[in-house]
């Protein structure tokens, strides 16, 4: 919208100065010619902008152009400032609105405290694209057209149609009473019940969604988190889930039960190797977590997957045995 637009341009040159246009636009994501208009309109307003010629000329605004917001210590300012570098809001359509948000924010703080705040959070990195094994962490990808029609009936409490796509099958539509949205390691899922049961549905496996006009059938008040740890265990206790115990090295522990849908029970051996009932999604499931660990760790059971493993040892040993 416009005026949005035209908000974000007055901050962008409360915070950086002069600016040219051609840079203005790449900001906005506009045309040059559409700042140019925006300048003009910004002048007809009252807004005190003005042109500087020359080869470092540009747009600025006169000194002092600014409503301070009182009442923030320190740490309060530098919260609202890394909250803007948080990716979750992208997977529910909101990363466009929580960093106008945060903009508007920080240039209404004083200047003192915008000033610091601003420099210590250029000391935090928030979730990094790589972790230290170089391994690219990425974010699942949802169009700001569905999450925003998600999100409309999941605030306006109305029924909800789905084109979703769930694991190893064909896309069908649904329609589901939405509930809440939850994001957990830059992954959105949608609560929803669908009859009177409930469902859960990942954000990126939605491929069409459409508000409806009926009332989704649904409580007036909903507790989110006490509503995903029931859906935790009943996932994690449900279904065709594999059960394994093995040994491993205590410095792999974090890393195996990382992996593992639960943990029923853990033990020290005397050879201070761990013991440890662990449940998987699945067969294969089970068989690539415990195949990661190599040495580190050995199944007790079950058998099938101790052969899975052993053959699976075989076919490397023999790859890279010496050569004939």
């Amino acid at each position: 919208m416009r005026a949005d637009r035209l908000v974000s341009l007055v901050l962008l040159l409360r915070q950086r100065g002069r600016m040219t246009a051609e840079t203005l636009a790449r900001e906005l994501e506009v045309s040059t010619r559409t700042v140019l208009r925006d300048i003009e309109a910004l002048s007809a307003a009252g807004v005190p902008v003005y042109a500087e010629r020359g080869r470092h000329g540009g747009f600025a605004l006169l000194p002092d152009f600014q409503m301070a917001l009182t009442g923030l210590n320190h740490d309060e300012a530098l919260a609202l400032v890394v909250a803007g570098s948080r990716r979750g809001a992208h997977l529910f359509g909101l990363g466009s609105a929580l960093a106008s948000a945060v903009l508007k924010v920080v240039d209404a703080l004083p200047e003192g405290l915008r000033d610091t705040a601003a420099g210590a959070a250029q000391r935090l990195l928030i979730d990094p694209e790589t972790d230290l094994l170089s391994r690219r962490v990425a974010p699942e990808e949802v169009s700001d057209s569905i999450a925003a029609e998600v999100r409309r009936a999941v605030f306006a409490g109305t029924r909800l149609r789905i084109y979703y796509e769930a694991v190893g099958q064909p896309p069908k539509w649904r329609t589901v009473d939405p509930i809440g949205l939850v994001t957990v390691r830059d992954q959105g899922y949608l609560l929803a019940k669908r009859g009177t049961e409930d469902r859960t549905y990942r954000l990126s496996r939605v491929l069409t969604a459409e508000g409806l006009d009926e009332p989704a059938q649904r409580s007036d008040t909903v507790d989110l988190d006490r509503a995903w740890r029931e859906r935790n265990v009943r996932f994690r206790t449900g279904g065709d889930n594999t059960s394994v115990v093995v040994r491993v090295d205590p410095v792999r522990r974090e890393q195996l039960v990382a992996t593992a849908l639960a943990v029923r029970s853990e033990e020290t051996g005397e050879d201070g190797r761990l013991r440890l009932h662990v449940v998987f999604q699945d067969a294969r499931h089970a068989e690539w977590a415990l195949w990661q660990h190599a040495m580190y760790a050995e199944v007790e059971a079950p058998q099938w997957l101790r052969a899975s493993l052993h053959d699976r040892a075989t076919v490397i040993a023999a790859r890279y045995g010496p050569a004939t």
